[in-house]
């Protein structure tokens, strides 16, 4: 039974590690997700490491990447749950949210592509449902500039706390939501006059 509030929304910041561009072919790895109010405050996480989905392949530039990251490739490989037991227990755990869980990633459109197709292939159901909120876009839309001259190097140094990206799935989703966060408390601020 869901517990969530549908007029009320939580910020579910979600980062995925991947041996792979596609769901299916090649397997989510590693994934976190960070609960937040409006206000920044992180009400719970989730992070999971996965088996490799059966016959899927590992992709070879992916794999020359994690050869340059072997703190987060050894973090994301350990004790790996299978695809079934860890989307039936992330599904449990964003219907215990107190709101309706907003998907939140950056990129979303790839991040979000693996965890609605695990999350279908596994349970049968997507609480996000079919939508997600990029930060790019929203930084796009804050700071009214083109999409593609948005980087994290090109925002407003004042949006980020203080933390390094490490690879690691949930580290970057407790990341990417401070700054989510602090982007949507500007925009209201802006909203106010």
């Amino acid at each position: 039974m869901q517990k969530n509030n549908p007029q009320k929304e939580v910020y579910v910041s979600t980062d995925i590690e991947t041996d792979g561009p596609i769901p299916g072919e090649f397997s989510m790895l590693s994934f976190g997700s960070a609960a937040f109010t409006a206000q920044k405050e992180k009400i719970a996480t989730f992070t999971v490491n996965l088996q490799p989905l059966p016959g899927a392949r590992q992709d070879p530039e992916t794999m020359k990447w994690w050869e340059t990251q072997k703190t987060a490739w050894e973090e994301s490989r350990r004790d790996p749950e299978t695809p079934q037991d860890a989307m039936k227990k992330y599904l449990r755990w964003l219907k215990d949210l107190p709101a309706k869980p907003v998907f939140v990633g950056y990129p979303a459109s790839f991040d979000f592509m693996f965890i609605n197709w695990y999350l279908i292939k596994f349970t049968g159901e997507n609480p996000f449902s079919f939508v997600a909120l990029d930060i790019k876009t929203y930084a796009m839309a804050i700071l009214k500039k083109p999409f593609l001259s948005i980087t994290k190097s090109s925002m407003p140094k004042h949006w980020f706390d203080e933390s390094a990206k490490s690879h690691i799935a949930l580290n970057d989703a407790i990341e990417q939501g401070w700054l989510f966060c602090n982007m949507l408390k500007e925009n209201a601020d802006n909203l106010k006059g």
